[in-house]
């Protein structure tokens, strides 16, 4: 994204802000403009800003997070809004004033990737023209040659310790760029991430089976073994897969 999204802090508990401060700063789309410790205090910086999303929390003394969220709702341009809260009985509410996303404390890393994902895509204004496809394949280096690969027959991307894997229906290739770097220059075509070891193409997804803990397992086409996705990725992972 060209343009970086302003983001405004809002909890009177200054360890969470400074939490979230650190935690925020490993995303180069997120620039956080202020963290302020009142609602109050949070709604002057709204209006002076005009961040494009907060991060509130929610019980707060004088005015709450979900009376703060109810009043920006009015405005014109009201940012997005992501609670970020101990208490996950407010989730209900919450998104009846349009929560984009709710997050708990303490924060998970990959909760919040996920989410700063999330913002990203709602945020997004410039429709991908058709045309605008991206083309070219993935050079491959081995001892004897060069192969390349077509984003189109990778089924899945998996890093195991210190080895990136990319698996097409009936072979496996090392390379040597990490997960990151591949989920880069792969964002413009059909993959997800579905846990911190694995990428995977969404066209050869064929089922998701429930696990445990709001957990899944992932069936695909053309390959024997199952895919752990965390529960933290399910959300955009059907969002992603789903009509």
């Amino acid at each position: 994204m060209k343009k970086r999204i302003k983001a405004l802090i809002i909890d009177d508990e200054r360890y969470s802000r400074e939490e979230l401060l650190h935690l925020l700063e490993a995303h180069d789309s997120i620039q956080v403009m202020g963290a302020e410790e009142s609602a109050t205090a949070g709604l002057a910086q709204i209006a002076d800003m005009e961040p494009d999303v907060i991060f509130l929390d929610v019980e707060m003394p004088k005015m709450s997070g979900m009376e703060l969220a109810k009043v920006i709702q009015k405005l014109k341009k009201p940012p997005l809004v992501v609670f970020a809260t101990a208490y996950p009985n407010f989730a209900a509410e919450a998104f009846r004033y349009q929560a984009i996303d709710y997050l708990l404390k303490p924060f998970d890393e990959e909760q919040l990737a996920v989410t700063v994902q999330r913002i990203e895509r709602a945020l997004q204004m410039t429709p991908v023209e058709p045309e605008a496809t991206p083309k070219g394949k993935l050079a491959v280096e081995g001892e004897k040659e060069i192969v390349y690969l077509s984003p189109s027959e990778m089924v899945y991307i998996s890093r195991e310790e210190n080895s990136t894997h990319i698996y097409t229906e009936n072979q496996m290739y090392e390379i040597k760029l990490t997960l990151k770097e591949l989920e880069q220059r792969l964002k413009d075509y059909a993959f997800v991430r579905i846990h911190k070891s694995f990428l995977v193409n969404l066209d050869y997804i064929q089922k998701l089976i429930p696990w445990f803990n709001g957990a899944y397992h992932l069936e695909l086409m053309g390959r024997k073994e199952t895919l752990p996705v965390s529960r933290n990725y399910v959300k955009s992972l059907r969002d992603r897969l789903e009509l």
